[in-house]
């Protein structure tokens, strides 16, 4: 926000400030009660004291909230705006002194206790302020952790009841009856391949992010079964080599998950999903061939969810783009 754009928002005050100044300088300038001129030449230069910290020190104060987050760097925070506080206001009220003993006949010896104390108060306002900033982030991210306890659970448990619902089982079974007869190695390679799944089900649980190292292992477990199901209807292609990062668990399957779900898949329109890295995101990428669908079957509920999972991750945002493909690209994490 603009400097400008601040003062329109917080034209409201000035007022106040008025009314602060005025009675600062009746109750603290006994030298001032002499004379209605000194008494309004004094009283403006409280006034202006008064903007110049409040207003420069909120600004100031609002623009590091933007840039230093309080509830990831708080000590970082802290320094950093009590340093550009005193930086601020120290050379500002000096500036203010000399100016005012260059065009004006103010005794400004005899009138320092009042700017002194006019500056005092502000800052201690300002401390104020900054104590309620981060009272506020720090409650708004323990909300934050709790709705994200929440909503990674329902992800977790949605998508735990997809696998084991009676379709995915009963298409896992009869594509592993077929298979005892006709490629016994197969079929023993098939069931290895969906206890794998099952088992990161289990072991991932109650964690937030994985290596995607590990994500991959799965990820190819869960492919095999599906290349098996739908043969060469299903085109798959995983290029996640070289990278070390990570991903929040069962992300990339359920978005395999929802291509699958939503699209046509035959011999004459074969789907192709694509997952690769595009610098810093992993990018999932199918051919868009949908089916009729009821709205309740809408694959806009899981996205959404993987949305408020990664913003709870990191900063970066999950960007969904639909063209004449539909992709998602996931940022990668770097922290642990």
């Amino acid at each position: 926000m603009s400097f400008a754009a601040y003062l329109k928002k917080r034209i409201s005050l000035f007022p106040w400030l008025v009314v602060g100044g005025v009675t600062m300088t009746l109750f603290v300038c006994t030298s001032c009660r002499s004379s209605m001129e000194y008494f309004l030449s004094v009283s403006a230069l409280t006034i202006t004291c008064w903007a110049l910290m409040w207003f420069g020190n909120e600004y100031l104060h609002e623009y590091l909230d933007e840039k230093i987050d309080w509830t990831k760097h708080p000590i970082k925070r802290l320094i950093v705006g009590l340093v550009v506080m005193l930086l601020y206001t120290v050379p500002t009220i000096y500036l203010v002194m000399r100016i005012t003993e260059m065009f004006s006949n103010l005794n400004i010896g005899a009138i320092s206790e009042t700017i002194y104390m006019s500056v005092g108060i502000v800052l201690v306002i300002t401390v104020l302020l900054t104590s309620r900033s981060f009272l506020f982030n720090w409650r708004k991210t323990a909300i934050d952790a709790e709705k994200f306890k929440r909503e990674s659970t329902v992800a977790k448990f949605e998508t735990l009841r997809n696998q084991v619902n009676p379709h995915f089982l009963f298409n896992s079974l009869n594509a592993l009856t077929n298979l005892v007869y006709e490629d016994k190695d197969k079929a023993a390679k098939f069931i290895k391949q969906l206890s794998e799944v099952y088992r990161y089900l289990l072991d991932t649980r109650d964690t937030e992010i994985v290596p995607l190292e590990e994500e991959k292992k799965f990820l190819n477990s869960y492919l095999f079964l599906q290349q098996i199901r739908f043969g060469d209807k299903l085109k798959l292609t995983v290029s996640l080599d070289g990278k070390t990062c990570m991903v929040a668990p069962l992300v990339l399957q359920m978005l395999v998950e929802n291509a699958i779900k939503h699209n046509i898949i035959s011999e004459q329109s074969p789907l192709s999903i694509q997952i690769y890295t595009d610098g810093d995101y992993i990018v999932v990428e199918n051919n868009l061939q949908k089916k009729e669908e009821m709205v309740e079957d809408s694959p806009g509920i899981g996205l959404e969810n993987i949305r408020k999972r990664y913003e709870f991750l990191t900063d970066k945002k999950v960007n969904v783009i639909e063209r004449e493909k539909f992709i998602v690209r996931l940022p990668m994490i770097f922290h642990t």
